[in-house]
C-alpha cells in the first residue's frame, strides 16, 4: 500500500491578506468582505475589480537575490515561503538538501518587469541597465526558491495556466511516492501584470463588475494575484492529500468541453485514488470562474458525479482568479475548511442570487452555513486553457 501524503505546513498571501488568520476571517465572513480593488493600474482608462494584495501587505525586498531574480512574482513566492520557512529548514536538516524537492505552478514569471523594460526601450531606445530577459523565464521562480531556501533536489515549474498550482501538488505527491524525494515544497504563484489583463480582455472574459459565478448575469472573471506554498511529506500533517486526478479535454484552445467529461474524469480519478465514494465529499471548492462556458461545464460535471446535495461554492469573488496560483490557493482554502473548524463552517458563495435556469441545481453555500460537524473531505477543482483539468481531494488528518 502506498504511503499517505500530507500537507504539513501552509503559507499564502492573496487579496484576503497574508497568513492564515486573514484568510480565515475573509472566507467565513457573514458579509462580503469587499476584498477586490477597483483600479486602472493594469488597464488604463478601464477600471476593473482585481484581487490585489491589500495595501497593508508589504512584499519583501529581494536585494539578496541576483538582479535577474528580482521580480514581483518571486517576491510573492518568497513571502509565502517565509511562512513555512521553519518547517522547510527542518526538513532539509533531517533529510538533506538533495532529498528535498520543489515544484511550483506559475504563468506570469517576470512579465511586469519585462513590460517596464519594453516601455523604456520605446521611450529611450534602450533597455534599463542590467535588464535580463531571464526574469521572464518560467523556471526563474523555481531556481530562485531552490537557491535561497537551500533546496538541492529536483526543482521545476509547471505552467499549464489555471491548473498549474493543483498539478504542482499532484507532482509533489508523485515525487514522494516514487522515492525521488522525502519532502517537497509545492504550490503556485502568479503576479498581476498588464499583459495578463489585456490578454483575458481580448478574449472577452473579464468582467467590469465583481464576478458572479453560476448567475444568469455572469459576465466573466476578475483577475487576481497570489502565492500559496506547502511543505508536502509522508509524516502526518494537518491535511492529507488523499487523491488527485488529471485529464485533458483536447477540445478547444480556450474553451472547455461542454459535456464536462474531462472534468468528471479528473474528479473520478481523485476519488478512486483516495478510495473515497462520491457521497463522502462534504464540500466542493468550484473552479467557478463566472465565465459562461466554465460554469456551465463545471456545474454539469459536479451535478452528474456528486449529485445536487453536496455544498459547493466559488471563492473567486474573494480572491479573483489567480491563474497558475489558483489551484494551490484553493488548496489553502480547503486547509482552512478542514483544520480547526469543529462546526464545519463553509465559505459562502457570493453572487447576486439570480439562478441560471440552463444550469443544473446545486446546493450553494449561504453565509453562515455549516455542516454542524468537522469536515472530512474537500474536493477542489482547477480547469485551464486547452482543457487541462485537475482535481484534488483533501482530507482531515
Amino acid at each position: 500500500m502506498m504511503s499517505p501524503v500530507y500537507l504539513q505546513a501552509m503559507g499564502q498571501l492573496s487579496a484576503l491578506g497574508a497568513g492564515a488568520a486573514g484568510m480565515r476571517a475573509g472566507l467565513f465572513a457573514a458579509q462580503y468582505p469587499d476584498s477586490l480593488q477597483c483600479t486602472e493600474r493594469y488597464s488604463p482608462q478601464r477600471p476593473l475589480p482585481l484581487g490585489m494584495l491589500p495595501a497593508q501587505v508589504r512584499l519583501p525586498d529581494l536585494d539578496f537575490a541576483a538582479p535577474a531574480q528580482r521580480s514581483r512574482n518571486n517576491a510573492l513566492a518568497w513571502a509565502a515561503a517565509q511562512q513555512i520557512r521553519l518547517q522547510v529548514d527542518a526538513a532539509i536538516a533531517r533529510f538533506g538538501a538533495h532529498r528535498v524537492a520543489l515544484v511550483i505552478g506559475t504563468s506570469t514569471a517576470g512579465v511586469e518587469e519585462g513590460e517596464a523594460a519594453a516601455r523604456q526601450l520605446l521611450a529611450q531606445g534602450r533597455f534599463p541597465p542590467g535588464f535580463d530577459y531571464a526574469l521572464q523565464e518560467m523556471g526563474n521562480v523555481a531556481q530562485f526558491l531552490a537557491r535561497h531556501l537551500g533546496i538541492a533536489g529536483p526543482a521545476h515549474v509547471i505552467s499549464t495556466a489555471c491548473s498549474s498550482g493543483a498539478k504542482a501538488l499532484a507532482s509533489a505527491a508523485r515525487l514522494l511516492r516514487s522515492g525521488m524525494a522525502d519532502a517537497v515544497v509545492a504550490g503556485g504563484v502568479d503576479a498581476l501584470c498588464s499583459f495578463t489583463v489585456a490578454g483575458f480582455s481580448a478574449l472577452e472574459s473579464v468582467s467590469a463588475q465583481r464576478c458572479n459565478p453560476l448567475s444568469r448575469n455572469r459576465q466573466g472573471i476578475n483577475l487576481g494575484e497570489a502565492a500559496a506554498l506547502f511543505l508536502v511529506g509522508r509524516d502526518a500533517g494537518p491535511v492529507r492529500l488523499a487523491g488527485w486526478g488529471e485529464s485533458q479535454d483536447a477540445h478547444h484552445m480556450s474553451a472547455p468541453d461542454p459535456s464536462g467529461q474531462g472534468a468528471m474524469r479528473a474528479m473520478e480519478q481523485a476519488l478512486a485514488l483516495a478510495q473515497v465514494p462520491a457521497a463522502a465529499v462534504d464540500y466542493v471548492n468550484l473552479h467557478g470562474t463566472a465565465t459562461p462556458h466554465n460554469d456551465a461545464m463545471e456545474s454539469l460535471a459536479v451535478h452528474s458525479l456528486l449529485g445536487p446535495q453536496v455544498p459547493v461554492s466559488s471563492t473567486k469573488p474573494l480572491t479573483g482568479h489567480t491563474l497558475a496560483a489558483a489551484g494551490a490557493l484553493e488548496a489553502a482554502v480547503a486547509w482552512q475548511v478542514l483544520v480547526d473548524n469543529p462546526r464545519g463552517r463553509l465559505p459562502p458563495h457570493w453572487w447576486d442570487g439570480a439562478a441560471d435556469p440552463a444550469l443544473p441545481a446545486m446546493q450553494l453555500v449561504t453565509p453562515g452555513m455549516s455542516l454542524g460537524r468537522p469536515v472530512r473531505h474537500v474536493l477542489s477543482n482547477s480547469f485551464a486553457f486547452g482543457g487541462s483539468n485537475a482535481a484534488l481531494l483533501l482530507a482531515a488528518q
